[in-house]
């Protein structure tokens, strides 16, 4: 059975920190790109992170550049989200994906061709 159990999520207040972790398992990790999209509230999925190991590149939405930071260790099948001077407007459900298409524009552009999702995890900021 193909899992993605997501992890770290809570309430915070602007500026703090958090830390979310993805498990895979289910699948060969190494073979499928890996990243995070989030929604919020009344709003779109949007990407955040997206690592292909195939192409040796981390890609990172603007809105989060130089605050969140992206890696993995594919020896635990597992992928990080570091979430500094986190502000309100990042408030959402945050999730893991998997695919096996590495473009970072197709994955954003077109969410539905993700092979697997998480179920979610809450992050809230408070101002």
């Amino acid at each position: 059975e193909v899992q993605l159990v997501e992890s770290g999520g809570g309430l915070v207040q602007a500026g703090g920190t958090l830390r979310l972790s993805c498990a895979a398992s289910g699948f060969t990790f190494d073979d499928y790109a890996i990243g995070w999209f989030r929604q919020a509230p009344g709003k779109e999925r949007e990407g955040v992170s997206w690592y292909s190991k195939t192409e040796g590149h981390t890609y990172i939405t603007d809105s989060v550049k130089g605050r969140f930071t992206m890696s993995s260790d594919h020896a635990k099948d597992t992928a990080y989200l570091q979430m500094n001077s986190l502000k309100p407007e990042d408030t959402g459900v945050y999730y893991c994906a998997a695919s096996r298409v590495s473009s970072w524009v197709i994955v954003t552009t077109y969410p539905e061709i993700v092979d697997y999702w998480g179920q979610g995890t809450q992050v809230t900021v408070s101002s």
